[in-house]
């Protein structure tokens, strides 16, 4: 979906105007796909606008720069405070949230190491991601022919842009072939995860989840979600799914920043369950949204902007 222009994106400690936002053609980001980025949410809850686990995506970011013998050139509290003026600036209430770290204009050879790491923080408005019916109908899936990266490939835990050429493919196969999103196996041909979302599988009560082993991204949704579910006296079992499992389910649901908890209601056009969502599914909806739309957290997991 186009994005709506803001006024001001953070470019390397310094704020900059939206259409002057701009790298070199020779940064080795754009020629190797040298990046790692996060995606988060600022909500509107009733108790305020407040963004969802801040400190856990920046974890993840930095953690994800790490892996590839990379280091953000500012401290954790820079980055967060940073992103709460660019929010404030642009005077946003609600809107996603783009931290991204690349390698810039330098040596332009596979090599990374002499090249400068620069950081951007944009902002913006985005609303369902996979469309406006999702969160309530759920969405229609297949499984993909594009499996994830197989284990000492490329590591599958470090948010990094190049993993996400993997991901259009599963993405553009889903919608020519008039689905609204693939899942990805492991080259174990256990199920892993879809395009840009974690998934969950509810079978006779129990909530099921693929491990970090399945290549998949460790969500922080995906967390969120389980200790939801676990706090719900549910039991939460993070094994590996076969694929036939996606079949037999008595729910699916996937989860994710953009994602949020969307319900899916078929798999290559076999309906899951009664094909409209379950009600685990709306239950873990519904405790979601508890925090992120009523303000009613309990963890600790919004970070609440208190305007000037």
């Amino acid at each position: 979906m186009p994005i709506k222009p803001v006024a001001k994106i953070w470019m390397n400690g310094k704020l900059v105007d939206w259409a002057n936002a701009n790298i070199h053609i020779l940064s080795h980001v754009v020629h190797y796909g040298s990046s790692w980025f996060e995606g988060i949410r600022c909500y509107e809850t009733k108790k305020g606008s407040a963004i969802f686990r801040l400190d856990k995506h920046l974890e993840r970011l930095y953690d994800s720069v790490k892996i590839y013998h990379s280091e953000i050139p500012f401290l954790r509290k820079e980055l967060e405070d940073a992103i709460l003026q660019t929010i404030q600036v642009n005077g946003m209430k609600s809107c996603y949230i783009r931290p991204i770290v690349y390698r810039g204009y330098g040596d332009v050879g596979v090599n990374p190491l002499n090249n400068p790491v620069d950081v951007a923080i944009a902002v913006w408005e985005w609303g369902t991601y996979l469309g406006a019916e999702a969160l309530s109908n759920g969405i229609d899936c297949c499984v993909s022919s594009w499996t994830r990266p197989a284990p000492n490939t490329l590591p599958t835990i470090a948010k990094a842009g190049g993993n996400y050429l993997n991901a259009q493919l599963i993405k553009i196969e889903a919608l020519k072939a008039g689905f609204t999103e693939g899942i990805a196996l492991d080259i174990f041909g256990h199920v892993s995860e879809g395009s840009g979302e974690n998934i969950f599988m509810v079978k006779n009560g129990d909530v099921y989840t693929p491990p970090f082993t399945s290549s998949i991204l460790p969500g922080v949704t995906r967390s969120t979600i389980m200790t939801l579910v676990k706090e719900s006296g549910l039991r939460l079992i993070e094994a590996p799914v076969s694929r036939e499992m996606l079949t037999i389910a008595d729910e699916l649901f996937f989860t994710g920043t953009a994602a949020e908890v969307t319900p899916i209601r078929s798999v290559d056009r076999m309906p899951i369950g009664s094909g409209k969502p379950g009600p685990i599914t709306k239950d873990v909806q519904r405790m979601f949204f508890d925090v992120v739309k009523n303000g009613n957290d309990t963890h600790g997991w919004l970070k609440f902007i208190v305007n000037d």
